[in-house]
């Protein structure tokens, strides 16, 4: 249960950054802090 919240939440984060960018520029840099957010939840769920 917790991977699929997980799952739904990197989803709608990532398309809420995809929809948002204009440029293959602000596409990697949302890319980027998708991929930080998903690190920085994956530390939290450790602890």
């Amino acid at each position: 249960m917790k991977r699929f919240v997980l799952t739904l939440l990197l989803l709608s984060v990532s398309s809420s950054f995809l929809a948002a960018c204009h440029t293959i520029e602000g596409a990697g840099k949302d890319v980027k802090e998708v991929g930080e957010e998903v690190e920085e939840t994956a530390k939290d769920a450790r602890n």
